[in-house]
């Protein structure tokens, strides 16, 4: 299908008029000093996350709004302002009767369930850094994080605890508390642990927040990389601002929004905006305890009239395997803003969402060490599909080479790749890698933060994602970035999800081979495979076209929906597949 290179907003397409509408007098005038003064700070002075998430806003006007409604698989429960600030009272109060100070590290290991919440913002009013775990998570990767993080307390539900931990307790030497929560909320008693039910009935409502300061440690958010093991990014009560600021532009969070973000609390998308953003403008947040499944998530945004909605590729791919037939069933009449953020979003899923939604998809970047959102498409910009947007107000980046010498400088040509970086200074850059300050200098080149990531600048400002350092195929002299292979094939009404990688190949260096998954109603075979390879040659030419096609049922990628290219090509070179502790689970 034909379409246009450039979806152009008007009034009608604003249903709201957005925070941000003049971008470039907008980022004139921008300063972090602004935002701050935006935030409340804690009485006496200093910063903590929970003050300015929850108490602020449970001392006025949001005591009694809902902050929190949870979606259970049998039942619904809401969490009013007010009531959270008693919730998070207690569990800081908990915490503080275990011996559990500032700066001490605790781990989460749950669904999406109630406690989760509370327990992160319990323990930032106690001044304990929060380490969220997935729930999916084995074994081995566990007490990986838990170790490398000393962890001094575990919060887990009594069903993880015996599949995962108690095998492993005796290899936890800094773990000295482990909490419990039992199945449907009931009180647990399992040796070696403390019942988390019993603990918050004795505690009491009331807490004063131990005093932190904007460079005291608030999460430890563990990255994988290819090799080695995970590296723990260290994140402060100062990053809030970015909060704050990514929260308006970004994701245009209203005071009335009811406001949805699929992502799982593991995975920083799901704290830095499942958690802290929401509340801090104070808006209501969905969270949904059950697996993904079409006909539910369709009727989440309908029933509970969601007006702004965060959520991944992934999810917006299955979404489009499922059928439109399914997403026209319902009307979302409330539904006004959707973006989207793991991995880059191909073009075709960004139209898709302005044919069957009536809105496009706004893609945005950000990776853990930012720590917030960087780079958007707002709800007042034109959208280029295939873009990640441009950068948000108070965030300079730029296309960067280095010489022969390996000093690195910013690139001001159009549409040249180079890696993309971002000048030092936003509140939520991570402030370390945890007891690796080896790896932590070697992400900076002055004023530089380098992501990793390759990219390039059209001339109007808009950066396009090409793809990992790691990931670029050479082939016959070209780069060829995987995505743009990826979203040729994705364009094939037959393909649910594409994989890339370079497969090496003595004559042109590497050769490029997708993998595939299929729709809903289409079977594998060399006719099909003959047609996509036609199809990706007529797209994108013969010397960037795959040479190769493999279909899988399913694409392996990690919890928060990216594509492991890596692990598809460890599995077909015969190599070693590396930390795989970040798989989903199949």
């Amino acid at each position: 299908m034909n379409r246009p290179t450039v979806i152009c907003k008007t009034a009608a397409d604003l249903r709201l008029p957005p925070n941000l509408i003049d971008y470039a007098a907008t980022r004139a005038v921008f300063s972090w000093e602004a935002v701050r003064a935006e935030l409340a700070g804690l009485p006496g002075g200093g910063l903590n996350i929970a003050h300015e998430t929850v108490e602020r806003h449970a001392q006025g006007a949001c005591r009694d709004k809902i902050a929190f409604r949870f979606l259970g698989v049998k039942t619904t429960r809401d969490i009013r302002y007010g009531e959270l600030s008693r919730l998070t009272n207690r569990f800081a109060n908990v915490l503080k009767s275990l011996g559990i100070g500032k700066g001490e590290r605790l781990f989460l290991l749950s669904g999406r369930i109630p406690e989760l919440y509370v327990t992160v913002l319990g323990s930032f009013k106690n001044g304990t850094a929060v380490s969220p775990l997935f729930s999916a998570f084995g074994p081995e990767p566990i007490a990986t994080r838990i170790n490398l993080g000393e962890g001094a307390v575990l919060v887990t539900t009594e069903l993880l605890y015996e599949r995962k931990v108690a095998k492993i307790r005796s290899q936890l030497p800094t773990l000295r508390h482990v909490l419990l929560v039992g199945e449907d909320g009931q009180a647990t008693s399992v040796p070696g642990t403390l019942d988390l039910v019993t603990l918050m009935a004795q505690a009491s409502d009331d807490f004063d927040i131990v005093p932190t300061g904007p460079e005291d440690l608030s999460l430890l958010h563990f990255t994988s990389g290819t090799t080695g093991t995970p590296k723990g990014a260290m994140h402060v009560h100062g990053a809030v601002a970015t909060h704050w600021a990514t929260g308006k532009y970004a994701l245009d969070l209203h005071a009335d929004d009811i406001y949805w973000c699929t992502a799982d609390p593991g995975w920083v998308t799901g704290t830095s905006y499942g958690i802290i953003a929401p509340l801090l403008h104070g808006v209501t947040s969905i969270v949904d305890e059950a697996d993904f499944d079409a006909e539910r998530w369709y009727r989440i945004l309908a029933e509970e009239k969601v007006s702004v909605w965060y959520t991944a590729p992934t999810a917006i791919r299955m979404l489009m395997k499922a059928g439109a037939e399914i997403a026209k069933k319902r009307s979302y009449p409330n539904l006004r803003f959707i973006a989207s953020v793991g991995e880059p979003l191909n073009p075709e899923a960004v139209w898709w969402g302005k044919e069957v939604l009536g809105l496009p998809i706004h893609d945005n970047w950000w990776q853990t060490e930012t720590g917030g959102i960087m780079i958007a498409n707002t709800p007042a910009f034109d959208i280029k599909p295939g873009s990640m947007g441009r950068p948000l107000p108070g965030i300079e980046a730029a296309i960067v080479k280095k010489d022969e010498e390996g000093k690195v400088s910013p690139v001001d040509t159009a549409d040249t790749e180079g890696e993309l970086a971002l000048k030092r200074g936003w509140p939520s850059m991570l402030r370390g890698y945890l007891h690796n300050e080896e790896r932590y200098g070697k992400c900076f080149a002055g004023d530089w933060y380098l992501t990793g990531d390759l990219a390039k600048r059209d001339a109007d400002g808009y950066y396009w994602f090409v793809g990992r350092a790691d990931d670029v195929i050479k082939s016959a002299g070209h780069l060829i970035g995987p995505f743009e292979v990826e979203s040729a094939l994705m364009e094939h009404p037959a393909v649910a999800e594409a994989g890339v990688i370079g497969k090496p190949d003595e004559m042109v260096g590497e050769v490029v081979k997708a993998f595939v998954s299929l729709k809903k109603g289409f079977e594998a075979s060399d006719a099909l495979r003959l047609e996509l390879l036609g199809h990706a040659r007529k797209k994108l030419g013969a010397a960037v076209a795959p040479k190769e096609i493999d279909f899988l049922p399913a694409l392996p990628r990690t919890r928060s929906g990216k594509i492991m290219r890596r692990l598809l090509k460890a599995r077909e070179l015969g190599l070693p597949e590396g930390d795989t502790s970040t798989l989903e689970s199949s």
